[in-house]
C-alpha cells in the first residue's frame, strides 16, 4: 500500500494565525506525549511512524507549503508538488500519476488517500492499514472509512449504507455503500443517524489500476510529467464528486473511536490543553476563554466567556467561539502577504512595510536560520538589502567571497549581488530591503545546498 496525504487549505478559518502559507495543520498549538507543543502534520508524523505506516507515506503539497513541511517534519516523507492548489481531484490524480510513471509501482498496488490533518488515536490507522485488505479481497472499486456519527453534524457528507445487504466479514466487518448525502440539514442528519449512515472523512482506497483506468477513459494523461504541464487547466473538483460518487462498486469500513475535524477555533481550542499560549494571562473570571497570542507584547483578557482570542503578526482576533468560524468570509479577499513564515531553514517576521510615491519602498524583517541550516545563494533584480547580526555566528558569500558573522555585524547586498548564510549557531538577523518591487518572486536562486555552492566556488 502507498499512502497519500494530502496537504492543502488556505487558512482563512483559523485567521490570524494561519495564512495561505501556513494553513491550520501547520499551527504549533497541540501538545505532545513530551508536553512540547506540536502541530496537526506533526502529530500525524508521530502517529504515522508508530504505527508503522510512515514508510509507505507520501505528502501532496502545493509549492507554497513546502518550506514548513520541510522544517516541522524533515526530510523522511517524500513530497508530491502541485504546481498550483485546485482541490482534490487535480492532487489525488497527479499522486497516482508520479507513483505510476515515476515511482513505477504497480497496477495492483493499494492507494490510499486522507487528509494530513485528522484529529484522531491511533487505533484509526488501523482502520487505514485494513482499506487495502478490503480493496485486495473485496472485489470493491473503492474503500472508504466511515466515522461513526456522534451528534446530528450538518457540515461533514453522510455515507449510506445499504441496510438489507449482511455484514461483510474479512477480518472485520465492511459495508457496501447505497449512496452519499452531502452537508445535511440538521433534521435531516438526524433522520441519517437513524438510517446507521456514517460521517465521511475524506479517507479513499482504491487499486492504482482503477485510477490510471479512469484517466484513459477521461483522455487525461498517466505521466506525471504530462499532468503537471496541463495542471492548470484540470477542474477544481473534488474527488469525491469526480470519482467516489460515479463508482459502482463501494464499500466502507465503520470506524467507532474518536475522530475530529479541527478546522474552526471552536472546535480547535477543544483540543488544547492550556488556555493560555504565548505571553498573556487570563484572569479568573474567565471561562472557557483560550489566549494564543504570537506577539512579542502582554495581552490579558478579563471576564470573557466562551472566547477566543488569538494575535499575530498578520492580525488579533476576538471572538465568540461559536461565532468564530464566520472569520471565513470576513478575511476572504484580504491579499495582504504573510507576515510570519515558517521555512525550510528557519522563519521570518515581517516588522514593517513603508510604500513610497518615488517607487522606493522599504520592507523590514528579522529572520532566524537554525544551526546548520543555510538560505540559499541567490540574488535580487529590483531590491538591495542591508543586514544586522542580532544574535549567533554563520558563514556568508558575497558575489563568491566568503567572509565568518557574528553578532553586531553589518552587511550591505546591493542589487544584483549574489548573497548566502549558514548558520554555525542559530543567526539572527534584521534584513531591510529597499528597491521598487518587494516581493518574494524576486529571488533567483543559484543554489540550495550550501555544500555544492561551495565546491562550484572553490571556496570550501
Amino acid at each position: 500500500m502507498k499512502l497519500i496525504l494530502l496537504s492543502g487549505g488556505s487558512g482563512k478559518r483559523l485567521w490570524p494565525l494561519s495564512n495561505n502559507s501556513r494553513s491550520k495543520q501547520f499551527l504549533k498549538v497541540l501538545t505532545s506525549p513530551e508536553k512540547k507543543l506540536e502541530s496537526m502534520v506533526q502529530r500525524i508524523r508521530r502517529q504515522l511512524e508508530k504505527t508503522q505506516l510512515l514508510d509507505i507515506a507520501y505528502i501532496s503539497t502545493n509549492k507554497t507549503q513546502m518550506d514548513i513541511i520541510r522544517s516541522q517534519i524533515g526530510n523522511q516523507v517524500p513530497l508530491i508538488i502541485e504546481p498550483e492548489q485546485r482541490d482534490t481531484f487535480p492532487a489525488i490524480i497527479l499522486a497516482a500519476t508520479y507513483l505510476y510513471s515515476v515511482i513505477g509501482v504497480s497496477l495492483n498496488e493499494v492507494m490510499t488517500v486522507m487528509p494530513v490533518d485528522p484529529f484522531v488515536e491511533e487505533q484509526f490507522f488501523d482502520r487505514v492499514a485494513y482499506l487495502e485488505d478490503v480493496i485486495k479481497h473485496s472485489g470493491m472499486d473503492i474503500a472508504l472509512i466511515g466515522v461513526t456519527p456522534t451528534y446530528p453534524a450538518t457540515k461533514y457528507g453522510y455515507i449510506m449504507l445499504n441496510n438489507n445487504e449482511k455484514e461483510h466479514d474479512l477480518e472485520t466487518t465492511y459495508h457496501s455503500v447505497r449512496e452519499f448525502k452531502e452537508k445535511p440539514t440538521e433534521e435531516q442528519a438526524e433522520q441519517f443517524i437513524e438510517q446507521k449512515a456514517l460521517w465521511n472523512c475524506g479517507v479513499f482506497a482504491f487499486r492504482l489500476g482503477y485510477i490510471i483506468k479512469q484517466l484513459k477513459e477521461k483522455g487525461l494523461p498517466t505521466k506525471y510529467d504530462e499532468m503537471i504541464q496541463l495542471y492548470e487547466s484540470l477542474p477544481k473538483i473534488s474527488f469525491d464528486y469526480e470519482i467516489v460518487e460515479k463508482a459502482e462498486k463501494i464499500a466502507v469500513v465503520p470506524y467507532n473511536g474518536y475522530w475530529k475535524d479541527l478546522g474552526t477555533w471552536n472546535t480547535l481550542t477543544e483540543e488544547i490543553q492550556s488556555s493560555v499560549i504565548g505571553r498573556g494571562t487570563l484572569s479568573d473570571t474567565c471561562t472557557n476563554t483560550h489566549l494564543i497570542n504570537e506577539l512579542n507584547m502582554p495581552v490579558t483578557v478579563i471576564g470573557a466567556s466562551n472566547m477566543i482570542v488569538a494575535t499575530s503578526p498578520d492580525g488579533i482576533l476576538v471572538s465568540d467561539k461559536s461565532k468564530s468560524h464566520q472569520i471565513k468570509e470576513l478575511v476572504k479577499d484580504d491579499k495582504k502577504r504573510p507576515m510570519y513564515e515558517e521555512r525550510r531553514w528557519g522563519w521570518y517576521r515581517v516588522l514593517d512595510y513603508k510604500e513610497s510615491t518615488d517607487g522606493m519602498n522599504v520592507l523590514t524583517k528579522r529572520l532566524c536560520v537554525f544551526a546548520g541550516q543555510n538560505i540559499s545563494y541567490q540574488y535580487h533584480h529590483k531590491r538591495s538589502e542591508v543586514w544586522v547580526i542580532v544574535k549567533g555566528e554563520g558563514e556568508f558569500v558575497l558575489d563568491d567571497e566568503k567572509f565568518y558573522v557574528k553578532s553586531g555585524d553589518v552587511l550591505n547586498i546591493p542589487v544584483g549581488s549574489k548573497h548566502g548564510i549558514k548558520a554555525i549557531e542559530d543567526i539572527e538577523f534584521i534584513e531591510v530591503q529597499m528597491g521598487s518591487e518587494l516581493e518574494e518572486e524576486d529571488i533567483v536562486r543559484l543554489f540550495m545546498s550550501w555544500g555544492e555552492m561551495k565546491k562550484s566556488l572553490g571556496c570550501e
